[in-house]
């Protein structure tokens, strides 16, 4: 590469070696590595580049991959610590969209004059709680008109499994789960993934499933990491199944651990693997512990939107 002056770069033709500026080559859009001086050249190099660009994309795609997302749930909007991954940890509620924890669902409401409220109310916009199903599936009903990606989620969730007075229906809940993974939720790309393994509604494809479980992966949610391991240890990745696993048990998913510790039993996995796990799991629960969320699990108390 060689510069003619502060503005200009010139870059060469990786088929012909002609050397153009930045801005009139035609660069392949899959590796980025390599520039043409037009789309003659790109579609004549095709052929002797294919391998090392194809090589490129699974660097890049790995790369992205193996990094350790940011959780699916973020942050309670009340405490700021971390959402625990088990369901019974958390509650989202339709009237505002918030994710909240258990610890400040089950904690004292106080009213202006410091007297504790006994209604029941969200506890974080103060909405009082629907009091039947119907009041419920209505709110939950404007957060899916609205665009709320948990709420078109939950919808998915209830087709899939005909709850809630919704029939079952594999075609309604993947299309529910597609809007939803495009406005942000991850656990929608694994359950998209989860239904081409299955063949629930489409025919199956374990090809598409990867690369859902992969999406859902990179968005954060352990569960899709744990099922990407398993995939990849059934079919000889042990080496790359053990990656999933790790960074699953980073996030919080106990199953990976139990896995990674059966791995080591059998011999398949280092005590220094498995020390590292049980540290990193550790690490999490430490991370996500309060005092407000221990007294809500020593009450564990089951609870509804109505």
């Amino acid at each position: 590469m060689s510069t003619v002056d502060k503005d200009i770069v010139l870059s060469i033709c990786a088929n012909c070696g002609k050397e153009s500026s930045n801005d009139n080559m035609n660069t392949c859009n899959k590796c980025k590595m390599v520039k043409y001086c037009n789309a003659a050249c790109k579609k004549k190099h095709r052929s002797k580049h294919k391998k090392a660009c194809e090589r490129r994309v699974a660097e890049l795609h790995d790369k992205e991959l193996f990094k350790q997302a940011p959780s699916q749930y973020g942050d309670c909007p009340i405490c700021f610590t971390r959402i625990p991954l088990l369901k019974m940890g958390w509650r989202y509620y339709p009237c505002c969209g918030k994710t909240v924890c258990s610890g400040c669902i089950h904690a004292p409401v106080y009213d202006n004059q410091g007297n504790i409220v006994t209604d029941k109310k969200c506890p974080f916009c103060r909405t009082p709680i629907p009091s039947t199903y119907k009041e419920a599936m209505e709110r939950e009903k404007e957060r899916v008109e609205a665009g709320d990606a948990n709420a078109i989620f939950n919808r998915g969730n209830y087709y899939r499994e005909g709850r809630y007075g919704f029939p079952q229906d594999y075609t309604k809940a993947l299309e529910l789960y597609h809007r939803a993974a495009e406005l942000g939720n991850a656990e929608a790309y694994r359950s998209i993934g989860i239904a081409y393994e299955r063949g629930d509604g489409v025919e199956d494809d374990m090809k598409k499933a990867m690369q859902y479980y992969d999406l859902s992966a990179i968005g954060g949610c352990v569960g899709a990491r744990h099922n990407l391991g398993l995939v990849e240890y059934k079919t000889g990745n042990k080496e790359r199944a053990l990656k999933h696993f790790m960074i699953a048990v980073r996030g919080g998913q106990a199953k990976s651990l139990e896995t990674i510790k059966a791995l080591y039993s059998n011999g398949f996995a280092t005590k220094d693997v498995y020390t590292k796990a049980l540290q990193a799991y550790q690490a999490y629960l430490s991370e996500i512990k309060s005092p407000q969320r221990d007294k809500a699990a020593a009450d564990r108390e089951d609870y509804r939107y109505y």
